[in-house]
């Protein structure tokens, strides 16, 4: 055989014989040219015994058996040609064995026997069978090793003549090269089959010990050990059973473990964060145009709003848009389409380590395993807003993908490989922008493309650029790697320039209880304190024993020294993964290296945006964080447990198999657990105060809770503790405030609310109300204007300030108040309301009536809009209208003051029977409200239960012994009996009481008078009566009740006086007519009777 210049070596006799296989003709334009006769020409010298090529002897150690060579087997030297051969190649000659014939003649169609190799007493391999004599001098005159050696790497080789012309047809390596090749790697037991599988030659047939070897957790799918020399215990390394074939279906393995990890998670509510991002966000909630979700941040505000949290995730939000778009506002869509997101990001790691990291589907699948099982994970999956994460990742692993997809995966090179599909390429750099547009980690995924292909892609030869080979130049090998570099770093500056741009140039403001070291004056602190926290991340990785919703204030002290003690936990985790990154860059291109290498690119980069290294974030520690650097920390898991099962026996290797899986369940009984916190805000709340009791932060949070569900007394403990643990909290001194019924110390807590923090509105707010309330309306109205300097979107100073300027007669001021307030905040519906109520009181009914509406197209169940809306129809006279919205209310809130005023209603249209029904609900739901229980009372006298009605009373003006209304009900009941005595009594009684109410005290004289007139004490009730239309001029009936009296002692003509006062009042009055028409008949009959006395008189 003979090998041109860039060719490769082929077989020109006849047919192929069993085991060996026709090599590849390998392209001109892809095999480098050599100087001369190769990189490196061997230099040849000769001793006693024959002919060796550089510095060593070919000596061959043949395995012997009765002090004689075994038939078939040779002694072979490798002599060079004295004539100058193509690529440097060697031609070697052939020594006759004992039979008289040339092993290079041997005939190559007869079939390799495939037997053991053997081993001398040397302990070298001898030959294969399998290998004829020709082709092994070939080999061993390219190799410049001893014989002994020789032997041992084609042992381990174990092919045949055929697969061996194919092997050094693919490495397409002259004898130099292969010498320069082989003696850069070493000629160690088994470093050739890694050379080999390194150059591109990945399925090198199995022959021999080798392939009768137990399958291993170490050992790929196909037997074949990757990349790496045997090691004493491979053969009992177990995690599947032997001869087990992996096929896609596994992929479903990850998905499945992952849904039932977090399953319990879909009956949920909206909690924490769900509330802010979801519920009150119009854009989750398409209720704006579309194109606002790109000019919002994730919370709904603008993005070059200094108030903004410069959290742009437009398609996670356009996610929860589409969302309630399929399925309303229920948390189980949300929820649901969480866990199939992690199910798909677990089976999608499997591919990718499968594809990337591991040659083994088994550690891929062991990886992807313990991803869909960690407890870490569980704020991402559990938690809504963790869909930013979730999502993210999925495209993140998908534009990895998609980049190395986009690479020439033919015979290695001596340069970087070609971008062969460009569309691949562009597919990542779309998908790339796809994870930064759901969350801002997301473009940490083109770091670890181009570290991957800088760093695991890299050539053998990229570091030998001096060679004379001008091919071998920089451009040459680094050149396809600059390339992409250049592109994917020009649109990454690109992509960055628009999320500035789109920031308005400013940065979110944190506080300093989200971040505490960030705002410690001392660098040292800081410094500390931030290596300590990627300790603390990596522990939480490593024993997710202690999980909390929220890691601020208080959860982790700073460091300010340097023998803190926690300073070595520091020390520990710089150490290891140190040691990793020098252990994993020293040996870049082998397989066990790559899995270090990438595991900690996945670790690393996706946790360089949380790490305060570039910019200050608004945490501490968060757990959803951790969600993509867990992908690196489950490679370097699986990657330890296989190098420990590499250096066990097969009991051992079992146990530690036993152990990982026993680990899976768990972090699956962890993950369970953990997901029902996340069922409601009470245990979410609750949660955080049994697991983390000295953070501020979540008695903070629970403490609101507390406070939503009226549960006082405990919300009130649970501030005074954060107070305890973190004194500078304003927020909890301003919610202090508002639960203390003693007005001068809730001005207390509020005024040292604004001394930590001068513009926090709410205090501003609520110390504005306060001393509303006391009269000082001038303080008042200061306070409430600076809480809208500091909140412009804050609605209720608006609506307060509004009230407030109403009521001191202001109405064009308090007018423009309303109509600011609904140009800053136009999705604020009890904005709305309140302004509806106030033109009401201005008598603009319409117009207060399109804005109780739009209150309600905004926020369909506001109770609220919907009583109002039905007292402004009660107060038109549409009764029907107001029923309507009055039941349409009780559908939403059953609470008292939702029944109270349908109840009023059913009881004056008539429908006592239902009012008593509804009150008798209420009075059940606030057996306490004194109201509703006399509103009871007076159905129940209606209806003719007078014992009923007399108990109820009686018991009320026991507990209330200055109840007015009390007495006056009483008197009512025993005016019903006919017994009148009494009756003035209990209103005498009730008059005593000296009420400020000139309403209350009308009506109380208007009772009397009807009382005394039962009584045919006509003056005296005159005098009453008298008393109610100097209290309240417009009570029609007064007037006509006086004029009854004086009709009654014929006094006609003050009676007609006082009936024609009261027909101006109420001219439609049926009574009224009638007792005009009596007076008139009497008053014609005097006239006849007097004109018939004129006549006799004449």
């Amino acid at each position: 055989m003979s090998s041109g210049e860039g060719g490769s070596s082929r077989s020109r006799g006849g047919r192929n014989g069993v085991g060996q296989s026709m090599p590849k003709e390998i392209p001109e334009d892809k095999v480098p040219r050599d100087a001369g006769n190769g990189a490196k020409r061997s230099h040849l010298r000769a001793n006693g015994r024959g002919l060796c090529s550089g510095p060593k002897m070919f000596k061959q150690e043949l395995p012997k058996k009765d002090a004689s060579d075994a038939p078939g087997q040779s002694i072979v030297t490798g002599v060079p040609s004295s004539t100058a051969n193509g690529a440097g190649q060697s031609q070697l000659r052939s020594l006759p064995n004992e039979k008289g014939t040339f092993s290079g003649e041997k005939n190559i169609s007869q079939s390799p026997q495939d037997t053991p190799n053997i081993i001398d007493q040397n302990g070298t391999k001898g030959l294969p069978k399998g290998t004829s004599n020709g082709m092994a001098q070939r080999i061993l005159g390219e190799m410049p090793t001893s014989n002994g050696a020789a032997q041992r790497i084609l042992g381990e080789m174990a092919t045949s003549n055929g697969a061996a012309q194919r092997i050094l047809g693919e490495m397409a390596t002259s004898n130099g090269a292969a010498q320069e090749l082989i003696r850069e790697k070493g000629m160690t037991n088994g470093t050739v089959q890694e050379v080999l599988r390194d150059k591109g030659i990945s399925k090198v047939p199995a022959q021999g010990t080798l392939a009768n070897t137990t399958r291993s957790l170490v050992n790929g799918t196909s037997g074949v050990r990757p990349h790496s020399a045997r090691k004493p215990g491979d053969d009992h390394l177990v995690f599947l059973p032997s001869g087990t074939s992996l096929g896609h279906w596994v992929l479903a393995l990850p998905a499945i473990l992952a849904t039932l990890c977090f399953v319990r998670s879909v009956f949920g509510e909206f909690v924490h964060d769900d509330v802010w991002a979801i519920l009150n966000n119009p854009d989750s909630r398409a209720e704006t145009p579309l194109s606002s979700i790109f000019g919002n941040d994730f919370w709904g505000k603008a993005m070059n709003d200094n108030t903004s949290h410069k959290s742009y995730r437009p398609l996670c939000v356009l996610s929860f848009r589409i969302n309630v778009f399929l399925g309303g506002l229920n948390a189980i869509y949300f929820h649901a389409i969480n866990i199939v997101l992690h199910a798909a990001v677990s089976s999608l790691l499997m591919f990718t380590c499968s594809t990337a990291v591991f040659e083994d589907k088994r550690l891929a699948l062991a990886a992807a395993l313990l991803f869909s099982a960690h407890p870490i994970h569980t704020e991402a999956v559990a938690g809504i807003v963790g869909r930013a994460d979730v999502l993210s990742c999925l495209l993140f692993l998908l534009t990895f993908l998609s980049y190395i997809r986009s690479m020439d995966s033919g015979p290695p090179r001596h340069s970087f490989p070609p971008t062969s599909a460009p569309l691949f390429l562009l597919l990542s750099l779309i998908l790339g922008t796809g994870a930064v547009l759901v969350k801002e980690t997301g473009i940490t995924v083109f770091g670890v493309c181009l570290t991957y292909d800088l760093l695991l892609l890299c050539p053998t030869r990229c570091k030998r650029y001096s060679s004379p080979d001008p091919r071998a130049s920089i451009w040459y090998v680094a050149g396809p790697f600059l390339k992409r570099a250049a592109l994917v770093s020009l649109y990454v500056a690109l992509v960055l320039y628009f999320r500035l741009r789109i920031m308005g140039g400013s940065m979110p403001l944190f506080s300093e209880q989200d971040n505490p070291a960030s705002f410690s004056p001392y660098p040292l602190t800081r410094f500390l304190t931030y290596l300590y926290l990627l300790a603390f991340n990596s522990w939480l990785l490593l024993a997710p024993i202690t999980l909390c919703y929220d890691w601020q204030v208080g959860s982790i002290p700073l460091i300010n020294s340097l023998w803190d003690v926690r300073n070595l936990a520091t020390l520990l985790f710089v150490g290891i993964v140190g040691s990793l990154a020098l252990h994993c860059l020293a040996f870049l291109k082998r397989a066990p290296r790559r899995e270090v290498l990438v595991g900690l690119l996945f670790l690393v980069f996706p946790f360089i945006p949380a790490s305060n290294l570039f910019f200050r974030v608004g945490f501490v520690v968060a757990e959803r964080v951790l969600y993509m650097p867990s992908m690196g920390f489950c490679i370097l898991c699986v990657h330890g447990l296989k190098v420990l099962q590499s250096h066990v026996g097969q009991r051992r290797s079992l146990s530690l198999t036993l152990c990982f899986l026993f680990l899976l369940l768990l972090f699956s009984c962890k993950s369970l657990s953990q997901s029902e916190c996340w069922r409601s805000r009470e245990a979410l709340f609750r949660s955080g105060v049994q697991t983390l009791p000295h953070n501020a932060k979540v008695h903070y949070n629970y403490a609101n809770f507390l406070k939503d569900q009226s549960r006082k007394d405990e919300a009130i403990m649970h501030y005074k503790t954060v107070l305890r643990l973190y004194p500078k909290h304003s927020s909890a001194l301003n919610n202090l405030g508002t639960l203390t019924a003693n007005t001068t110390e809730a001005e207390e807590y509020y005024r040292r609310a604004l001394m930590i923090s001068p513009q926090h509105s709410r205090a501003l707010f609520n110390l504005g109300n306060l001393l509303r309330n006391k009269g000082q309306d001038d303080e008042a109205e200061l306070l409430l204007r600076e809480s809208l300097h500091y909140g412009s979107y804050f609605g209720d100073a608006y609506s307060s300030l509004g009230s407030l300027l109403a009521d001191q007669k202001r109405y064009e001021e308090a007018d423009d108040v309303y109509q600011t307030g609904i140009k800053s905040c136009p999705e604020n519906s009890d904005l709305h309301n309140n302004y509806g109520v106030f033109l009401v009181d201005m008598e603009k009914s319409q117009k207060a009536e399109s804005h109780y509406l739009h209150a309600l197209h905004l926020r369909p169940d506001h109770h609220v809009a919907m009583l109002n809306l039905g007292r402004l129809y009660r107060s038109l006279g549409q009764n029907k209208e107001a029923e309507k919205w009055y039941r349409k209310a009780l559908q939403i809130s059953r609470e008292a003051d939702v029944i109270s005023p349908l109840g009023a209603l059913l009881y004056n249209t008539g429908q006592h029977e239902e009012a008593r029904r509804l009150y008798q609900e209420a009075v059940g739901l606030h057996p306490r409200n004194i109201q509703i229980r006399l509103s009871l009372a007076q159905v129940l006298a209606v209806l003719g239960q007078i014992h009923e009605a007399e108990a109820l009373a009686y018991g009320i003006a026991a507990e209330v012994p200055d109840c007015t209304e009390c007495f006056r009900l009483l008197s009512a009941i025993y005016s019903k009996r006919e017994d009148y005595v009494k009756a003035l009594e209990l209103i005498d009684f009730a008059l005593q009481m000296k009420s400020n109410d000139a309403k209350l005290l009308s009506e109380l004289h208007f009772t009397r008078g009807n009382q005394l007139r039962e009584l045919n004490h006509l003056e005296e009730a005159f005098q009453s009566y008298e008393r109610v239309a100097e209290l309240n001029p417009t009570q029609a009936q007064a007037w006509m009740n006086m004029g009854g009296i004086r009709h009654m002692q014929g006094d006609y003509t003050s009676a007609r006086a006082f009936y024609q006062k009261a027909a101006v009042l109420d001219p439609d009055s049926k009574l009224l007519k009638e007792n005009l028409a009596k007076l008139q008949r009497i008053e014609n009959r005097l006239q006849g009777t007097k004109a018939k006395d004129q006549i006799k008189d004449k």
